[in-house]
């Protein structure tokens, strides 16, 4: 059995990931595709711009046979823990095969992945201030392998296969060629696949959505156009200023994330700061990337510290968003074989529990702001394909 993985966001699902998932039942055949999709939360630091709920359905009429939501402990972190997270969590839902877009899949990432893993830790020590840690780390990488990693899905790429080999292998890797537009390319209206980046600008700007339709599920596409708000950090704002402003800096310490007094220059800076892209330019440093910034200031929004991380690792389980035939069928015979607890249903109980309790905490957020209930009095989205 060939149980093929895909790792996503589909923030918003458009006909690249439709590609993807094609790509991914061609080394499938007739076993089950599994996703592990990000939740209400992204990687980048941001709300997404629909439900879980909504890109699952989407992701399940397109091709998927299993959608399981990604924790936030995994979902919204720096590319190497995603990456570890969400490939130890495949393997525990007995995938074989990961298949993943990049830029240019002659790559061997496999051998890559290994020379990166093997190289010394002392070589690791990025101690220069002047420069992101990210940018150190691809100096490290170009240095040490020869090889000069600096478009997304490289990156990505690179860091599931260093993750796959630090597990012992446990997944046979499967690079795919991204077609239509790059990872952050404006919009391009000549094209049939566009970047979830443009999608998403464009719906944040209030442009026509009668387009959408030629670059995503039609179904998917009256969704998004007939949504009321799409949520974005300028909505977002005046929640993070007021939790910033009404809380101490030793409250503000805890917070996951935070480190070399960046609680004092938040505090500092969020009075004179008019909307977020403002705020994240005044707390900007050669140390630290814009994307790490939005974790913490997302972190620091949902009043997440290192204490909810750690409880959520310590109990981890998985919520089914979603099946199709095929996925139900190997959830009945595999589940006892998984190596981690699948949640069909949220509850008291189980929403006192890790992963999951932090889960439902956080997406009360986004529930206020969407009014749609996300977790309690929902079940499984079951797809019956033709």
């Amino acid at each position: 059995m060939s149980v093929v993985g895909i790792i996503a966001e589909f923030n918003p699902f458009h006909s690249g990931h439709e590609f993807l998932l094609n790509q991914a039942r061609l080394v499938a055949g007739n076993d089950p595709i599994v996703v592990l999709m990000s939740g209400n939360y992204v990687q980048r630091g941001e709300m997404a711009i629909m439900s879980k709920w909504e890109r699952a359905k989407v992701a399940l009429q397109s091709g998927a046979d299993l959608v399981f939501e990604t924790p936030f402990s995994t979902a919204v972190e720096p590319a190497d823990l995603f990456a570890l997270g969400n490939i130890e969590k495949l393997a525990k839902l007995g995938v074989t095969d990961l298949v993943f877009g990049v830029e240019d899949a002659n790559l061997n990432f496999a051998y890559l992945g290994k020379r990166i893993a093997e190289i010394p830790q002392n070589h690791m020590d990025f101690r220069d201030y002047s420069q992101t840690y990210s940018t150190q780390y691809n100096q490290m990488v170009a240095h040490e392998v020869g090889y000069e990693v600096n478009q997304p899905n490289a990156i990505l790429g690179l860091a599931y296969s260093v993750a796959n080999h630090n597990l012992g292998s446990p997944l046979n890797l499967h690079p795919v060629n991204r077609i239509g537009a790059g990872h952050d390319d404006l919009l391009q209206r000549e094209k049939v696949v566009q970047s979830a980046s443009a999608i998403r600008n464009l719906l944040l700007h209030g442009e026509d959505t009668k387009n959408l339709k030629y670059w995503m599920p039609k179904a998917e596409a009256m969704v998004l156009a007939e949504q009321k708000i799409y949520p974005n950090w300028n909505l977002l704002y005046p929640f993070l200023k007021y939790r910033i402003e009404s809380s101490s800096v030793e409250e503000l310490r805890h917070i996951y994330q935070m480190s070399e007094g960046l609680e004092y220059k938040m505090k500092q800076e969020i009075h004179l700061a008019r909307d977020f892209t403002e705020f994240l330019r005044h707390i900007k440093s050669k140390r630290y990337t814009y994307s790490r910034l939005r974790r913490l200031s997302l972190y620091t929004l949902l009043n997440v510290t290192q204490d909810d991380i750690l409880a959520s690792f310590n109990h981890e389980s998985l919520m089914l968003l979603g099946f199709s035939k095929m996925g139900r069928k190997y959830l009945k015979q595999q589940r006892k074989e998984f190596q981690t607890e699948i949640v069909s249903k949220v509850d008291k109980r189980s929403a006192k529990n890790g992963s999951l309790a932090l889960q439902v905490r956080v997406d009360r957020l986004f529930e206020q702001i969407m009014g749609v209930d996300q977790n309690f009095g929902r079940r499984p989205i079951e797809v019956q394909k033709c």
